[in-house]
């Protein structure tokens, strides 16, 4: 049975259409930008899955999400994974971000736990960007916004 997971796209218009991604916190991702980027997701608990989406993007962002939620779809991400993606107008300053933490061992087998941010940062991008900073397994979903605001 698939982990089901809820997200919200923060999107803004500039002189071109911008999206908000998250760039995934830890020592795995610290170095790496290319294929390093998501949209604030997470798993659902016992609510409505847009719920989850907008508690998972408070809890990775610091921020809060109002208007108007367009549905993107539900995406599988994988074997074990799907995604439901709402995209929502808004703004926020990237530099402004604060995400809760989670523990991890580190270095691997030294049996030290330690704590990172879910996201170390955030940041606005155009969608020939965005396409190349995301994660592989959510361009589908970014592909789906750039349809639905053709």
């Amino acid at each position: 049975m698939p982990i089901e997971s809820a997200g919200l796209l923060l999107y803004r218009r500039r002189q071109k259409l911008e999206v908000f991604l998250i760039h995934m916190g830890g020592p795995i991702w610290a170095s790496r930008d290319i294929a390093a980027w998501s949209i604030p997701k997470g798993v659902i608990s016992n609510e409505e899955p847009l719920a989850a989406a907008r508690r998972e993007f408070h809890e990775e962002t610091g921020f809060t999400a109002e208007g108007d939620f367009l549905p993107l779809g539900r995406f599988r991400q994988n074997s074990s994974k799907n995604l439901t993606v709402w995209a929502v107008e808004g703004d926020c300053d990237p530099a402004r971000l604060t995400s809760t933490p989670f523990s991890m061992v580190w270095p691997p087998k030294s049996g030290r736990v330690q704590q990172f941010p879910e996201a170390d940062r955030g940041g606005w991008f155009d969608r020939k960007t965005a396409l190349v900073k995301i994660v592989k397994g959510q361009r589908q979903v970014l592909n789906a916004f750039y349809e639905k605001m053709a």
